[in-house]
């Protein structure tokens, strides 16, 4: 278990919210990086059901919610026998470290997240105090497994940092008794940030300076990963634009954020750049490129959205997969969490 005694592979923690209707902005912002990172990490991806009580939840559609969650990982290509895919409450040293954390935390850091003042808004003083401390839970997720890189958004980064900071702060303040440990250079690493693709992040199709939400009342704002061919050609097709043709550089986007967007989306779901997509629809006018992106979009989303029908017909298999990546989790977690009491103070049995 000591870092400074034995050379590990990159280990990358992730999860996803189970707040259900999955979109396109979940797909191309992480869960095609997930698929992806699996060829060269240790992956662990998880559920975050203890993130989505932050507020409230009805409990049926918080079970059905993560079941599919699960079933989007599988679907998208996700292997669950090389890595692990399990939901946090399962393994509860998610939360015992969180209150650890949020004992090394300090409150102006809390203060300056600038997430939980958009999600509170005006009415700070009644959300709730799981929503304040989110940011600990987040860093106890990923350094319970002392995971090296996080891949993330960049309304993510910020988090990332504060979990580093949370990191260096444990390392600092418990430095002798790490040191007596064996441990060179801290017990927790300083994960780092993986922002890579051309769609980090994918905007509202009805108002591209606005984060594509499952929130979001219109369902004509977001395409949803179950929707069949016939409802993607009719969201893109009424997505907004402007007047002018598509141009044939990406500078050309700057001041453009509904074309901008779209072109993300082409360029994400084909797996190539902004500069690519340009080259090939430069000067075109936005009914041809709408076209092209709702036949990409129709061929890439709905064998995903029919496999996720499939497994979740099959109740009983999710569970045994996310009770089996429960199982290893806990294998990678609990002597971390027991090495982290010990370095606290607490005494165990």
């Amino acid at each position: 278990m000591q870092r400074a005694k034995t050379k590990t592979k990159t280990r990358v923690f992730s999860g996803v919210q189970p707040t259900g209707n999955l979109h396109l902005g979940n797909y191309l912002g992480a869960i095609t990086k997930f698929v992806a990172l699996q060829a060269e990490h240790d992956c662990l991806y998880c559920v975050v059901d203890l993130h989505a009580i932050t507020v409230f939840q009805d409990p049926d559609e918080l079970a059905k919610n993560t079941r599919e969650v699960t079933a989007a990982f599988i679907a998208s290509g996700i292997d669950p026998g090389r890595h692990i895919v399990f939901n946090q409450s399962q393994v509860s040293g998610h939360a015992e470290l969180a209150w650890i954390f949020n004992c090394v935390a300090r409150i102006g850091w809390l203060n300056r997240m600038t997430q939980f003042k958009e999600k509170a808004g005006k009415d700070r003083e009644n959300a709730s105090a799981g929503l304040y401390v989110y940011p600990n839970l987040m860093a106890a997720d990923i350094l319970l497994y002392h995971a090296t890189h996080v891949p993330v958004g960049e309304d993510q980064k910020q988090h990332l940092e504060l979990a580093r900071d949370i990191a260096q702060k444990f390392n600092n303040d418990f430095a002798k008794t790490i040191a007596r440990e064996g441990y060179e250079g801290g017990f927790f690493p300083l994960p780092e940030p993986l922002i890579t693709g051309p769609a980090t992040r994918v905007m509202n199709l009805r108002d591209g300076t606005r984060k594509m939400s499952k929130s979001d009342e219109s369902d004509m704002t977001r395409i949803n990963l179950t929707d069949d061919a016939d409802a993607i050609a009719k969201k893109i097709r009424k997505a907004k634009t402007d007047p002018e043709p598509l141009p044939s550089e990406a500078k050309g986007l700057e001041t453009r954020p509904e074309a901008d967007n779209l072109v993300g989306i082409f360029a994400g779901l084909a797996e190539t750049s902004k500069e690519a997509v340009l080259r090939d629809f430069g000067g075109s006018p936005f009914s041809k490129f709408k076209e092209a992106l709702a036949e990409l979009a129709a061929a890439k989303l709905n064998p995903i959205g029919e496999e996720m029908r499939r497994l979740m017909a099959d109740p009983v298999e999710i569970d045994r997969i996310l009770d089996d990546g429960a199982r290893r989790a806990h294998a990678i977690a609990d002597p971390i969490l027991a090495k982290t009491k010990d370095i606290v103070g607490f005494i165990r049995s």
